[in-house]
């Protein structure tokens, strides 16, 4: 793996380009590369930096999505605070290197088996390059061969989207069928199961995509979904891959985020660190941090969201409303506990609750992706791999194809939601899939839907791949982009003024108090002041809507005593969602540079992102 990490970086700082027109830089000449193997394979190497970095990868979650409070709202969704002025990412430099390689790989004396290997890999990365760019922008130029510097494509008009997305197939197929390799113990590399993967993650997104925006184009939203259930049905039957249990369902869910080495049983594909190589990404600290990161915070609706163990809705539970933090956390789903800090969580052999005194507005902080010693909280220095791709994600999107498809049987259910779910320690509805509807996740996030099989396998995508940069995709291709306006509601407070032992652990966690003299009370009640304020966190509160922004505000429970936490709601009105923001508006400099490429529609002439 450390060889890897090292030729990479190597690659990067020998080949490169930043434009469609320039050719990439060699020290070693054409020559070199394409008349052996040796040189095709350290060639390749260089697309592997168009992957995110650990540092990105840790936080390619924390904002544009439903589930999490943050200290600054995204321009994206912040009333007209975005525009073609302000938009990025129209860049071709990767595409450039990849297309270079795909044009000149075609020495006859090496055999044209190793040749198209690494011809599928270089198509992986085109695929992957497009998809990136469907996904933002929507009709791109086409572009599949290098071009100098008086091409006119430089100058080209937009492709569609159909024509894009099938080229992107086509990539996809090639890469499935000519990747040689199909297994990497470094868990670091592209394998043929790696391009399946991906390419049942673009089908089910395509397929969706076209289906909830009602896009009429040659290719039908049911080819897509046929499309992600082939693809992910042959990986699940041919790679061998399984979900990761070692640990048992206390520990083998968050073992796939912390550890050095990918669990390759279920990782098809990781970003690595390396201490030797000082290759190391920033996770604990950003995840930590009263300053650094965004303090992403998860919200109480999504956490109502993790099933009981005995796979019923804990909003059926009686009472859940008003359930303190240490009782709605008891037997739940697993995965509650090794995403957030629930009682229970230790750290350097330590009882540690939800930071309020410095990280956490809503009282559910994530652990999922950072580790457990605090060594690690001031500085970039995490060592553990985070994955790409790994087998849940492919069994989630085969089941969700089939569902989508009305196709999905209970055998189906069994091997996808059900084996996930049970990997989980859940023991309820994972033989046969769902047949009623549960009403809050319904009304809550998605009242369009009736399909109790739709709603759970969503319900699935959220809990099981929460924080790995899926969920923006998923609201987009759902067309549920309006759920990034939903109130930042944190946990039920039964009383204010008063010490709370959050964890049960023996100290006091955190005081919500209204005013000095409240407070003041709450301490007399810990007995001894100067020993709890050592474990105790003080945080001023105001109810209802608060006399000014960013307040930590507690809101009364209708029908009940007790309060629940809220974060920044008064600036919810700021917050803002329309039909143009399913796409990104091309950016002003492109158009500029190509005054073929047209804007996106609602983004013209400078329109900022006002709602419609």
């Amino acid at each position: 793996m450390k060889n890897i990490l090292y030729l990479i970086f190597m690659i990067g700082m020998i080949l490169s380009s930043c434009d469609l027109y320039e050719t990439p830089e060699s020290s070693v000449g054409k020559d070199a590369i394409f008349t052996s193997e040796d040189g095709m394979r350290t060639y390749v190497y260089s697309f592997y930096n168009m992957l995110p970095s650990g540092s990105s990868l840790n936080q390619v979650e924390v904002d544009l999505v439903d589930f999490g409070a943050i200290n600054n709202i995204s321009s994206f969704i912040t009333e007209n605070a975005y525009s073609e002025t302000s938009s990025g990412g129209w860049s071709w430099g990767d595409l450039r290197n990849i297309n270079y390689f795909i044009e000149n790989c075609v020495e006859e004396s090496v055999s044209e088996s190793v040749r198209n290997n690494y011809i599928g890999i270089a198509r992986f990365f085109r695929a992957y390059f497009y998809y990136s760019k469907v996904r933002s922008f929507g009709d791109v130029p086409w572009i599949d061969r290098p071009l100098d510097v008086e091409d006119e494509a430089l100058y080209a008009t937009r492709d569609s989207r159909e024509l894009v997305m099938e080229k992107v197939y086509e990539d996809l197929e090639f890469a499935c069928n000519n990747i040689t390799k199909t297994s990497d113990a470094s868990g670091t590399l592209v394998t043929k199961w790696v391009a399946y993967a991906l390419a049942s993650r673009v089908c089910l997104f395509e397929g969706t995509y076209r289906k909830y925006h009602n896009l009429s184009l040659d290719t039908s939203a049911d080819t897509w979904l046929s499309r992600a259930v082939s693809m992910s049905e042959f990986l699940m039957n041919s790679s061998g891959k399984k979900l990761y249990t070692s640990g048992g369902p206390q520990k083998s869910y968050r073992a796939l985020f912390t550890n050095d080495d990918p669990k390759t049983d279920e990782v098809l594909m990781a970003v690595c660190s390396s201490e030797d190589l000082g290759v190391l990404h920033n996770a604990n600290w950003k995840w930590t941090s009263p300053t650094y990161g965004n303090r992403f915070s998860m919200t109480r609706p999504f956490i109502n969201t993790y099933l009981q163990l005995d796979g019923t809705p804990y909003t059926s539970k009686v009472g859940w409303e008003t359930e303190d933090f240490y009782a709605e956390c008891q037997n739940r789903d697993n995965r509650l506990a090794q995403t957030i800090r629930t009682p229970g969580y230790m750290r350097d052999g330590e009882p540690t609750a939800p930071d309020f005194a410095g990280y956490s507005f809503t009282g559910y902080q994530p652990i999922k992706l950072c580790l457990d010693g605090k060594n690690y909280d001031n500085a970039a220095l995490n060592t553990n791999a985070l994955p790409l791709f790994r087998y849940a994600e492919v069994l989630l999107n085969h089941a969700e194809a089939k569902a989508e498809l009305g196709t999905i049987t209970d055998s189906d259910w069994a091997k996808t939601v059900g084996a996930i779910r049970s990997r989980a320690g859940i023991t309820g509805g994972i033989s046969t899939k769902p047949t009623t509807i549960d009403n809050y996740l319904k009304s809550f996030y998605f009242p369009d839907i009736s399909d109790p099989v739709i709603l759970e396998i969503r319900r699935e995508r959220g809990v099981e791949l929460c924080l790995e940069g899926f969920r923006f995709d998923d609201l987009r291709r759902w067309k549920k982009g309006d759920l990034l306006l939903k109130s930042w509601y944190g946990m039920y407070v039964p009383e204010l003024n008063v010490p709370i032992d959050l964890d049960q652990s023996g100290s006091y966690d955190v005081i919500f108090y209204t005013s000095t003299e409240g407070l003041n009370s709450a301490k007399d009640l810990t007995g001894d002041w100067n020993v709890a304020k050592a474990t105790c966190a003080t945080v001023y509160v105001e109810e209802g809507q608060g006399s000014s922004s960013k307040l930590q505000l507690v809101e009364e429970v209708a029908g009940a005593e007790g309060y629940y936490l809220t974060w920044d709601k008064p600036n919810d009105y700021k917050r803002v969602w329309g039909d143009k923001q399913y796409l990104y508006p091309i950016p002003a400099s492109a158009i500029v540079k190509n005054p073929n490429i047209s804007q996106n529609i609602g983004w013209e002439n400078g329109a900022t992102n006002d709602g419609n």
